[in-house]
């Protein structure tokens, strides 16, 4: 069953066009230089012109085209040195609250304009201040027209489509519209399927409000990793079926497309969470084109060494309730057998996954730390809750680990196993909250948490223990557990299935914890 299932996971997808071909290059692509724990948000940062470059050499491979945001932290470099490997520039200036800023930017990029006109092949006066509530409609306006007739190339502004369609009378100011088409963080995504089809039916809306006016996609993509947002699911997949699709719109309806973006960006992650850092053509880390032309594309790229862990797993589940337990005086139940078979396949099949995710949600030391506690609890929990149920041992509550001994006879698997259960319900209480307080951008630890509850919960159910007395701290994290599935099942819609699942696991601990009994000492 693992194998079978990560044959599955691993299954490529074939596209009626590759995603990133040298032989078709894109149109544009957004850059930006920041790698590693870089930050435009460092006012001091100064990207060295040879990171930039090497950057340009690649993207200059698969476009004719970058799109930049800001001329501070070293950009204003871009378009010299995009000039040296046959690089179209539309350059942006970031503007913000700050008048005087602003203004002293307006200029810089017009001297950039001026000196780099065969490069820079439009100027884009702003990105997302009116959805940002930085800048009024009247003060964007009239920084434009400042700006257009200095300058000898097309001018324009870039924001959401909504605020297009909203503030109409921009469209009188610039050469052309540049609008943003992000469908996955838009208030009712569309699945990745239907995507690239509801993107060219807004961008037909933006056409029809702006007669005469080219429309030029300013932004648009998929992030290969993170949360899911109801039906929308970000994967490697489903981001290279996206950018596919919306390449042969274009080719058969004649319009321009920028793609966000050209490198995953780490720093986003703070701001925007796992999802925010993923959308980049190339990986953030090695500078590698994620989708090479003529290789299949797979969501898990590295899954036989996903199953190879998973099976070593699986069979040291099994070889735990094959050859530890000594205290058992009669043969296993065939219940208990079962149980095992159930943790041992669920281990084995969602280790791999829980790896993925640790290694690319794990943002910062307190991010890293949640995710190893939360892995180790759930390679921990399948072979401590397989010892206890093959020796007829029950699930032991916090007290019989916190608590003082009280008579009780302290055993060391035991207390692993209830030092193992307190972390997992830690762990899982902080992640409930934060779904329940912080849900946009926080992730489902739907595969870790499972190989975790499932021992806990057939262990629970199998090998209850006999006394009457509930312990209140289980019961008050049972509590929870049961309200916070229900919130995020609600909240997040019945098409995420990363919610319901979820939803689900917090249900399984809940009445795990629930069937918690304190022995009696006497």
């Amino acid at each position: 069953m693992v194998v079978a299932a990560w044959w599955w996971l691993a299954t490529p997808v074939a596209l009626t066009r590759a995603p990133i071909d040298a032989a078709a290059k894109l149109e544009c692509v957004s850059y930006a230089p920041f790698r590693n724990e870089q930050t435009p948000h460092d006012p001091m940062l100064i990207v060295k012109p040879e990171q930039i470059a090497e950057d340009l050499a690649e993207l200059a491979k698969v476009s004719k085209c970058i799109r930049t945001y800001s001329i501070d932290n070293g950009l204003d470099k871009v378009p010299e040195l995009a000039s040296k490997v046959g690089l179209k520039v539309l350059l942006g200036v970031w503007l913000g609250r700050d008048r005087a800023k602003n203004a002293q930017l307006c200029d810089i990029a017009i001297s950039l304009v001026n000196d780099h006109p065969g490069t820079i092949a439009a100027l884009i006066v702003g990105s997302e201040v009116l959805l940002r509530g930085d800048m009024t409609v009247g003060d964007l306006r009239q920084t434009i027209q400042s700006v257009k007739p200095r300058v000898n190339v097309p001018v324009t502004y870039a924001d959401v489509w909504e605020f297009w369609l909203r503030y109409r009378e921009v469209g009188a100011d610039v050469d052309f519209v540049t609008a943003h088409f992000l469908p996955y963080w838009e208030d009712i995504p569309p699945r990745a399927e239907d995507a690239a089809a509801h993107v060219d039916d807004i961008r037909k809306q933006v056409v029809a409000a702006f007669p005469g006016k080219e429309i030029l996609i300013g932004e648009t993509g998929w992030p290969s990793f993170g949360r899911m947002r109801d039906g929308a699911l970000a994967s490697r997949v489903n981001q290279a079926r996206f950018i596919s699709q919306i390449l042969e719109r274009a080719r058969q309806d004649n319009f321009r497309v920028n793609f966000f973006e050209a490198y995953d960006e780490p720093w986003k992650r703070r701001w925007e969470g796992t999802v925010g850092g993923y959308w980049g053509l190339f990986d953030g880390t090695e500078r590698k084109l994620k989708y090479p032309a003529g290789v299949a594309i797979s969501n898990y790229p590295f899954w036989k060494l996903q199953m190879a862990g998973g099976l070593l797993l699986c069979i040291g589940v099994f070889a735990v309730a094959l050859f530890m337990p000594k205290r058992r005086t009669s043969p296993a139940p065939l219940a208990s057998w079962a149980a095992v078979a159930v943790s041992a396949t669920a281990s084995g099949i969602l280790l791999g996954i829980s790896v993925d995710k640790m290694l690319l949600e794990s943002y910062g030391i307190g991010g890293w730390l949640l995710q190893g506690f939360m892995l180790m609890a759930a390679v921990a929990a399948p072979l401590l809750s397989t010892y206890a149920l093959m020796s007829g041992r029950a699930l032991p509550s916090f007290l019989e680990v916190l608590g003082p001994p009280k008579g009780l006879t302290p055993l060391f698997m035991s207390n692993m196993l209830g030092v193992t259960l307190i972390v997992t319900t830690l762990l899982a209480a902080q992640t409930a909250l934060s779904l329940i307080f912080d849900a946009r951008w926080r992730d489902f630890p739907f595969a870790a948490l499972t190989m975790a509850v499932v021992p806990f919960w057939t262990l629970a159910f199998l090998n209850g223990a006999k006394s009457a007395e509930r312990p209140l701290s289980e019961a008050v994290f049972a509590g929870l557990f049961a309200l916070a599935a229900v919130y995020v099942v609600f909240n997040e819609g019945f098409e995420n299935w990363q919610a319901m699942w979820t939803g689900a696991v917090y249900l399984l601990l809940a009445s795990a914890l629930w069937r918690a009994r304190t022995p009696a000492t006497a």
